[in-house]
C-alpha cells in the first residue's frame, strides 16, 4: 500500500469517526509521528537556561525546573565550580565542552554519586561532573586524543543560553519543553536509543553490545499496517543493522535527509518517521566536541521540511537526545522506573533507575506555547519509552516490554482543537560556528560502529583495515556497503 493511499484512506477513516483536522486535538489527528534523536548533551547544558529570564516560569504560567545560576560542583583542588552561561560569541563554545567527556554507567555513576557504583541509599548529589571531567581530560591527553585548546575540568559546567541555541530554544519556548524527561539507562549511546526502539537495552548499559535481537516498534507497526522509514542523514542508517529484527526489511524503509524532504514536500510521509543525524565528528549529531551549531541547522531543516509540507497540522515532532553524554544537569535521576523485562543487568544494574535528564521537545500547531509538559502526577517520568507508549497510543498497538507499559504517553500535550498558524521560528537564522571541531579527521565511535556491523557481512579483512581508516574513509566504506543496490537485494523481513 503507498503512502499516499494509506494517508488517505487513514484522512477518510478519520471523518467518518468525526476527528476531522482543526476539529478535535490530541493523538487522534495525528497521521505521522516523526523522532529526531540526537547525541549526548544533557538538558542543563542545552535548555537549562531557557526561562532563567523569567524566574523559571514560562509565558503559559508554567513552572520551569531550570538553572537559577546558583549550582556548582567542586573540583579536585578544592575549588567550586559555579554552572556559567555559553553565549553565542563564546570562543569556541558551539564545540564545549571542548572534549568528549566520560559516559558509561561506570562514569555516570561518578558524576552522580562520587563512586564508580550506586551507593546505598542511591541518592545522587550530582556533584562529580567536574571531578570525573577532570579524570576524562588526563585520559584524553594521555591517549592523544582530541581536546579543544585551553578546555579545563570547569568546562562541563558551562550550559548554552537561548541566545546561543535560538532554534532548539526557539522551538522549546514556541511549543513545548519537557524538563522531566530521562534518559532510559544511565549509560551510553545504543543501550539508550534500544530503549527507544524496543523498551528494553537487553541488559546493556554501555556500548559493548553491537547489536539487538528484541522486537522493535517498527515491526509492530508493519504487523498493524502502518507505515514507518529510518532516515539516515547523508548515508543509510546505522539502526538498520542494529536491530536484527529489521536488518532484512525492505529498502523501502530505509533512506537518507533527502528522502525524508521529499516525502515531507509531497505530503508522503509514513506513519512513524526515525531520523539519524550524521556520525562523523564534522556532522551534525552535537556529540562532543562536535558543533553544536551545525545540529542547530538539522533542526530547523527538519522542522521546515515538515512546516512547508502539506500534513503540517497532522504532524507531531519530537526532538530528544539520547543520553547526557557527560554533560552537567542538576537534577537527580528518579528511582522509579520499571525494569524491561528478566534480562541481567550489565555492572549489576538492576534498571530500577532512570538515566540523567536530557533535552525533549514537542512541536506541533496543536501545541500551545509555552507549555512546559510533564507526566502525570503518581506516574513514572517521560524517558525514551515515552515514544513507544505515543505510538502504541495512536496505533493500538500492544506494549513491548514492561517498561513501556508504564510509560506515560505525550497525547495530552495536543490540547488545542484549533491547529496554530503562526511560526515560532519566524526571522530565526541557525548559528553557524566558523571552526572546525577537533579531531575532525578521526572516526567516531559510532562510525566504526556501524563500519564493524556492516564487516561482518563483507570480507573478514574489512574488520581489520577500519582500524587505519580516516573519517572520509569510514564514510566512504559505509556508503559502499549500503548503497541501494536494485535487483541486487530481496528481504524477507517486514514488509
Amino acid at each position: 500500500m503507498s503512502n499516499k493511499f494509506s494517508r488517505l484512506l487513514r484522512q477518510i477513516c478519520h471523518y467518518a469517526t468525526g476527528a476531522r483536522p482543526g476539529r478535535a486535538g490530541g493523538l487522534e489527528v495525528i497521521d505521522s509521528i516523526v523522532v529526531l534523536m540526537l547525541e549526548n548533551r544533557s538538558f542543563d547544558h542545552m535548555l537549562g537556561y531557557l526561562y532563567s529570564d523569567r524566574g523559571n516560569v514560562s509565558p503559559a504560567r508554567h513552572p520551569f525546573d531550570g538553572l537559577t545560576g546558583t549550582e556548582s560542583n567542586p573540583a579536585p583542588d578544592g575549588t567550586t565550580i559555579p554552572v556559567f552561561p555559553i553565549g553565542p560569541h563564546a570562543p569556541g563554545g558551539y564545540f564545549m565542552p571542548g572534549a568528549n567527556p566520560g559516559e558509561g554507567y561506570s562514569t555516570t555513576s561518578l558524576q552522580l554519586f562520587g563512586s564508580g557504583s550506586e551507593p546505598a541509599p542511591g541518592t545522587a548529589a550530582m556533584q562529580g561532573f567536574v571531578a570525573d571531567y577532570a579524570g576524562t581530560l588526563e585520559q584524553r591527553a594521555n591517549a592523544g586524543q582530541p581536546v579543544l585548546e585551553g578546555t579545563t575540568p570547569g568546562d562541563i559546567m558551562g550550559c548554552f543560553t537561548p541566545e546561543a541555541l535560538p532554534v532548539l530554544s526557539g522551538l522549546a519556548r514556541g511549543f513545548a519543553v519537557c524538563d522531566r524527561w530521562f534518559a532510559s539507562v544511565p549509560g551510553q549511546t545504543m543501550p539508550n536509543r534500544a530503549f527507544a526502539c524496543t523498551g528494553t537495552s537487553e541488559g546493556r548499559t554501555d556500548d559493548t553490545l553491537k547489536s539487538y535481537t528484541a522486537r522493535t516498534i517498527f515491526s509492530a507497526l508493519s504487523d498493524a499496517g502502518v507505515s514507518w522509514t529510518i532516515y539516515g542523514n547523508e548515508q543509510q542508517p546505522l539502526m538498520r543493522h542494529t536491530f536484527s529484527d529489521i536488518t532484512n526489511a525492505t529498502d523501502s524503509h530505509f533512506g537518507v535527509f533527502a528522502d525524508f524532504q521529499k516525502a515531507a514536500a509531497a505530503g508522503e510521509l509514513p506513519g512513524l518517521a526515525f531520523l539519524e543525524p550524521s556520525w562523523h565528528a564534522t556532522g551534525n549529531s552535537q556529540h562532543p566536541p562536535f558543533d553544536v551549531a551545525a545540529g542547530e541547522q538539522l533542526i530547523h531543516d527538519v522542522y521546515y521540511a515538515l512546516r512547508n509540507g502539506p500534513l503540517w497540522d497532522r504532524t507531531l515532532l519530537i526532538v530528544v537526545y539520547d543520553e547526557h553524554g557527560g554533560c552537567y544537569d542538576h537534577v537527580p535521576p528518579p528511582a522509579t522506573a520499571v525494569p524491561p523485562d528478566s534480562s541481567p543487568g550489565e555492572h549489576g544494574f538492576d534498571f530500577s533507575r532512570f538515566g540523567v535528564r536530557v533535552p525533549a521537545v514537542l512541536i506541533s500547531p496543536l501545541i500551545p506555547a509555552g507549555t512546559v509538559f510533564r507526566a502525570p502526577e503518581g506516574s513514572p517520568p517521560h524517558d525514551h519509552t515515552t515514544i513507544l507508549s505515543t505510538i502504541a497510543a495512536r496505533w493500538g498497538l500492544a506494549p513491548l516490554t514492561r517498561r513501556q507499559a508504564a510509560a506515560p504517553d505525550i497525547s495530552a500535550v495536543l490540547s488545542r482543537t484549533k491547529p496554530r498558524a503562526d511560526d515560532p521560528l519566524a526571522g530565526v537564522t541557525p548559528p553557524a560556528s566558523g571552526g572546525t571541531p577537533p579531531g575532525a579527521e578521526d572516526p567516531t565511535h559510532l562510525q566504526l560502529l556501524h563500519a564493524s556491523l556492516l564487516a561482518q557481512h563483507s570480507l573478514a579483512s574489512d574488520a581489520a583495515a577500519l582500524a587505519n581508516m580516516t573519517s572520509e574513509q569510514v564514510n566512504d566504506y559505509i556508503k559502499q556497503n549500503t548503497e541501494a543496490r536494485p535487483g541486487n537485494r530481496t528481504h524477507p523481513g517486514p514488509p
